[in-house]
């Protein structure tokens, strides 16, 4: 496994590198953004270990380039910013765990084992289709440039059908996935919602990317 340790504190760097290739990982040492970005796109990384406060910028949009690549790396911020806000933060921009200074190191370890034991897909933090843009963190959805309010179903109904992109999806699974275990009606349901979504979807002259397929079920992003 190889891992790309981005931490501007050279002691603290140097110790943490030290640990993780006494565990085996393969451990590279840079100290900003820019160097960062530069390993990433020369070397493949299973695992990134990230603080945030770097003299060139911010590591929480480091993480958000590396999902915005569609990179499976995974990534542990570790950090001293501790308010919830900022967890909230960092998890939304892609990151697989956090973790807060001060730290020990046995902690981290089994921080980045687990996610390293993970399936990686890399899922990226806007979900989008053509010019449609999910965003899960603010719970906000655009067409083009246009803002597109939606009921917290109908919301759910599109990310789950962006989040499958390229497939169809059938009745019975969106049930599943979208309504609950309790949920005892029809699949007609399902279709209400969907010609709901595609309604507010529309543009004038440009229909929503929403395909149906008879006898099927629904997707986005089909080969046409």
């Amino acid at each position: 496994m190889r891992v790309l340790l981005v931490e501007d504190d050279p002691v603290l760097g140097q110790v943490l590198q030290r640990g993780l290739r006494e565990d085996g990982y393969g451990t590279d040492l840079v100290g900003t953004v820019a160097a960062a970005d530069l390993q990433l796109g020369v070397d493949e990384y299973d695992a990134v270990v990230l603080d945030l406060g770097l003299p060139d910028g911010d590591g929480l949009g480091l993480c958000r380039q590396i999902r915005a690549r569609g990179l499976p790396t995974a990534v542990v911020i570790l950090t001293a910013r501790d308010t919830l806000s900022d967890k909230v933060a960092g998890l939304d921009s892609g990151a697989d765990d956090y973790l807060v200074k001060p730290f020990d190191y046995p902690e981290l370890a089994a921080r980045l084992r687990a996610v390293l034991r993970r399936p990686r897909t890399a899922v990226p933090p806007v979900l989008a289709v053509g010019d449609i843009r999910l965003d899960p963190a603010t719970h906000t959805v655009w067409r083009g440039a246009i803002v597109i309010p939606l009921t917290a179903r109908e919301f759910a109904l599109l990310q789950y059908l962006l989040l499958h992109a390229g497939r169809v999806i059938s009745r019975s699974e969106l049930l599943e996935h979208v309504w609950d275990a309790h949920y005892d009606g029809t699949s007609n349901v399902v279709d209400a919602h969907v010609a709901n979504l595609r309604r507010k979807l529309d543009l004038p002259g440009d229909a929503a990317p929403i395909a149906t397929v008879r006898g099927v079920g629904f997707g986005i992003g089909l080969p046409e």
